[in-house]
């Protein structure tokens, strides 16, 4: 590969002066980029995580990611074809890109931001960990790559997620001293990304490092008033140089010394900055010595001295005027008609507490709108459908999300089609054509791959099923 001059030559005293070797280093800008897998932990206990991904790439050797403990290497080059993938239960990554969630540990409670989200590999590794519990708010400021966020949060199974299209500097004042945890994957030169996208290395070339140092404080400045005393912040880039990683977190220290670095153990395949270095704790994946392209990342904390200013989110609770019975009597029938009895109680009470119904539209938010103030929200929690008006007759059609919030034993056994991973079936079902079973009940079912949700159907009695899939997610 061709790279910059000045890139080579930065790099050549960048090196000379840290402990890595620069053996190795501009040859790897010809190796093949690595692909990588990571499995959904909230869906898959963990010792099935080798068989979910044996289904993906059948001729793989199952090597785990060292620093990822639900990531494995692939070289399956079409995963987004994989009932799994369209299931939520795997979700293709860059190696490096699995370090910074993994980093970060959110935990079931929390309230996460994820400042720059998209396309959402890292926010959902984060919604795995917080496991349905507490507040996810993932941010980006792309009104089209908002999209794909959107896109694989809802195939994921996410439920507790706020998506946002603003800038962070709008989020400042509306969200101050509400995270427990934030990461901020800031945008940068992409130097790590040189041998995946050669466009990169024409937009390093036409912009270069400078052009990112600005705009990657004004990210972390937002992160910083929006963390509570006490929080976490994990900020990561997939670029080498250190103006854009070791001296901005050094810049942010130095104008608030209530951050400290947390040190992590040694991890296989990253190295950590030694004490004595620029910036001790930090962490790099380098090309040339680990199995992933080039990633910065390091953990800091917010000193805990004053509480005072710590705000919470306000979770969405049913107002006692403009209940919309009618429809919440509907929902609950749906609902009762595919759900198990345990499942069904859960989703009532759920129901009961904060279902919110606007425009024929219903959904369980993730936390009260006033709290998000005037910021441009696109999603809110989980959408569970609309209500439309046939003949004279009010009824309730679900949200695609819906399914894939759902798990084999929250269904009715008579409600719920499962298909072999092979199966031709689950083909035709993701290309949105009619399914032919075995006679049964009429009504709503749920279409699954092994056992985990995809979506939904309308069987006929004569057991021919009425494909729900949704037109923008089918397989061409």
């Amino acid at each position: 590969m061709n790279l910059p001059v000045s890139f080579v030559q930065r790099m050549k005293e960048e090196l000379a002066s840290s402990s890595v070797s620069a053996d190795g280093f501009f040859e790897s800008f010809d190796d093949e980029p690595l692909r990588g897998v990571r499995v959904n932990s909230y869906k898959v206990p963990s010792d099935e995580y080798e068989h979910i991904v044996r289904g993906v790439d059948p001729q793989g050797d199952l090597t785990r990611v060292p620093w990822c403990d639900c990531g494995f290497y692939t070289s399956a080059e079409t995963p987004g074809n994989s009932p799994y993938y369209h299931a939520g239960v795997i979700y293709p990554q860059e190696p490096s890109a699995m370090l910074p969630a993994q980093i970060l540990g959110a935990r079931p409670g929390d309230v996460v931001i994820d400042l720059c989200a998209a396309p959402g590999g890292k926010t959902c590794r984060i919604a795995e960990d917080l496991k349905g519990e507490g507040v996810l708010i993932a941010n980006e400021i792309s009104a089209q790559r908002s999209k794909a966020l959107l896109r694989n949060i809802e195939r994921m199974g996410v439920t507790n997620a706020v998506i946002l299209n603003e800038d962070p500097v709008n989020m400042r004042d509306i969200l101050r001293s509400s995270a427990d945890k934030i990461i901020v994957d800031a945008p940068c030169s992409g130097e790590g990304m040189f041998r995946r996208d050669p466009s990169a290395v024409r937009s390093w070339e036409k912009y270069g490092p400078s052009a990112c140092a600005e705009l990657q404080d004004s990210i972390l400045e937002s992160a910083r008033i929006m963390l509570k005393p006490g929080g976490e912040l994990v900020y990561s880039t997939c670029t080498f140089g250190v103006l854009e990683d070791e001296e901005r977190i050094i810049n942010l220290i130095n104008r608030h010394p209530e951050f400290e670095v947390i040190p992590h153990p040694d991890i296989k395949g990253v190295v950590h900055a030694p004490v004595g270095s620029r910036l001790p704790g930090s962490m790099r994946i380098w090309p040339h010595i680990s199995a992933g392209d080039g990633h910065f990342c390091v953990h800091l904390r917010k000193a805990s001295s004053d509480m005072s200013d710590t705000r919470s989110l306000p979770s969405y609770t049913v107002k006692k005027r403009g209940r919309n019975v009618r429809e919440t009597e509907i929902l609950l029938r749906f609902m009762k008609d595919i759900l198990s009895e345990e499942a069904f109680t859960k989703m009532k009470n759920r129901t009961g507490e904060g279902l919110l119904i606007r425009g024929g539209h219903a959904s369980l938010p993730a936390c009260d709108e006033t709290a998000l103030g005037s910021l441009n929200t696109v999603k809110n929690g989980l959408y569970l459908g609309e209500f439309k008006t046939k003949g004279r007759e009010l009824v309730f059609t679900p949200s695609n999300s819906l399914a894939l919030t759902l798990r084999k034993e929250d269904i009715r056994e008579s409600s719920f089609i499962s298909f072999p991973y092979d199966s031709p079936e689950l083909t035709r079902y993701l290309k949105g054509e009619t399914l032919v079973t075995d006679p049964g009940t009429a009504g709503i079912v749920v279409i699954a791959a092994e056992g985990f949700c995809l979506g939904f159907g309308k069987r006929s009695s004569d057991g021919m099923i009425k494909n729900l899939y949704p037109k923008a997610w089918r397989l061409m």
